[in-house]
């Protein structure tokens, strides 16, 4: 026998908040919405949780319909549940966002997007819905965690140097570090280790390489 609830049933959508390192700077993945509401704004990937399907596996399955991205670590950040957020119906979103190195990425935009590309955070369009707050919110998310997580070796490629890894963290800080104390405070959380290999860059001496020892895995510092 079916149930009939006294209540309402809003829809459910995920959006997705995609960060990379590219040109030295911070960026983000913007897709060009196909459709109404809002067709021809720039808006982050998502769409509509089917009714059997697990909310991480639609912000999966909806980025790679739209820009070709797959199997990328995602983190659950909020959820948006405005009354008036989407013109069409109640709709409550609940956003990820993930962190992708730039050499990992072939994107390319899909049959649910007129086009995908990727902007700095300073130079954002106007985009759909709320999805320029949902944007500030992983912004910030993003700068905390450098403190008390591994989350910035997201960005990082399978063999990199310090000096990357420190260039890293300044552009998402927007700031310069110490050397001496960044290196002393990396090599102590045990969570890299050398290759045995080293890479020259122009006339310096040539750098150690690192990786991770633990890819993919973002983890909670104490």
């Amino acid at each position: 026998m079916q149930y009939c609830y006294s209540y309402p049933h809003p829809a459910v959508t995920t959006d997705i908040v995609i960060f990379s390192i590219r040109e030295q700077k911070l960026k983000l993945l913007l897709v060009k919405r196909a459709r109404e509401p809002f067709a021809d704004s720039w808006a982050l990937p998502g769409g509509f949780v089917g009714i059997d399907e697990d909310l991480e596996a639609c912000a999966l399955r909806e980025l790679e319909e739209e820009t070709g991205v797959a199997g990328v670590y995602l983190e659950q950040l909020h959820t948006c549940g405005s009354p008036r957020r989407d013109p069409r119906e109640r709709v409550i979103s609940v956003a990820y966002y993930s962190l992708i190195p730039s050499d990992r990425l072939n994107v390319r935009s899909a049959s649910d997007a007129k086009a995908v590309a990727w902007f700095t955070l300073d130079s954002l369009p106007t985009m759909a819905f709320d999805h320029a707050e949902i944007v500030s919110m992983a912004h910030q998310r993003l700068v905390a965690k450098l403190d008390y997580s591994t989350i910035a070796f997201q960005f990082m490629p399978e063999e990199f140097t310090l000096s990357e890894l420190q260039t890293v963290y300044e552009i998402i800080l927007g700031g310069p570090l110490d050397k001496r104390n960044f290196r002393k405070r990396v090599l102590a959380l045990e969570r890299i280790e050398k290759t045995g290999k080293l890479r020259r860059n122009g006339n310096h001496r040539p750098a150690c390489l690192y990786r991770l020892k633990f890819p993919g895995k973002v983890e909670i510092i104490k």
